[in-house]
C-alpha cells in the first residue's frame, strides 16, 4: 500500500521515471532531483527490498521470474499516481507493462553510462546496492548484458552521466523537462 501522501497528490503534476543500466546513477540523481522539485522520490527496488526481503535472497530463493512479479505489481501500483521521482530497477522498463504503467503519467529518461564507467561505478560502490545478475559474472558476462539491454533501452530519452557530476546530470533533467 502506498503512503497516505502518494493518494492525495496534485492532479496536474506528472512523474519523472529514471531507467538504465545498473550502476548509471538512477537512484542518486533521483533523490536530488526530488529534492530539487519538490517531488517525493521512490526507488522500485527499495520498495521490493522493504516488503519482501533483500533482493538477493528473493533472486536465490525465489528466483528471477518471482522477483519481475514484484515489479510488475509496484508498476501497477504506481500507475495513476502524480508528483513523483522514480528511480526503476535496472531491467523494470525493459518489461513492456511496467514502461506503460509507469509511462502513463511519467516523463521517462534513461541515465546512460559507458560500460567502463558501469564497472568502475560497481566496484567501487561497497555496501551498495547488490547486483545479484552481476554477482558471480566476469567482464565478458556484464558487456553481454549491457549490449543486450541497450537496444531496449534507446526507446527512451537518453542522458548520459558519463564525465558529469551528479548536479549536472539533475540540471540536464531539469532542462529537458522544461522543454516540454
Amino acid at each position: 500500500m502506498l503512503p497516505r501522501t502518494l493518494l492525495t497528490v496534485a492532479v496536474n503534476e506528472s512523474n519523472v521515471v529514471l531507467t538504465g543500466f545498473m550502476a548509471t546513477g538512477k537512484s542518486t540523481v533521483g533523490r536530488l532531483l526530488a529534492d530539487r522539485r519538490g517531488m517525493l522520490f521512490l526507488d522500485t527496488d527499495e520498495m521490493i527490498v522493504e516488503r519482501h526481503g533483500s533482493i538477493a535472497e528473493i533472486f536465490a530463493t525465489q528466483g528471477e521470474t518471482s522477483f519481475r512479479e514484484m515489479e510488475r505489481d509496484i508498476a501497477s501500483e504506481l500507475e495513476g499516481t502524480t508528483d513523483l521521482v522514480i528511480a526503476t530497477g535496472g531491467r523494470m522498463m525493459l518489461d513492456r507493462g511496467c514502461a506503460a504503467a509507469l509511462g502513463l503519467n511519467g516523463r521517462v529518461f534513461c541515465l546512460t553510462a559507458s560500460i567502463s564507467e558501469i564497472r568502475r561505478r560497481y566496484l567501487n560502490d561497497e555496501g551498495g546496492a547488490v547486483r545479484p545478475l552481476l554477482a558471480d559474472s566476469d567482464e565478458t558476462a556484464l558487456e553481454q548484458l549491457y549490449r543486450e539491454r541497450s537496444a531496449a533501452y534507446s526507446r527512451f530519452q537518453q542522458v548520459d552521466t558519463d564525465g558529469r557530476t551528479i548536479t549536472e546530470v539533475v540540471e540536464h533533467i531539469e532542462t529537458l523537462l522544461s522543454r516540454g
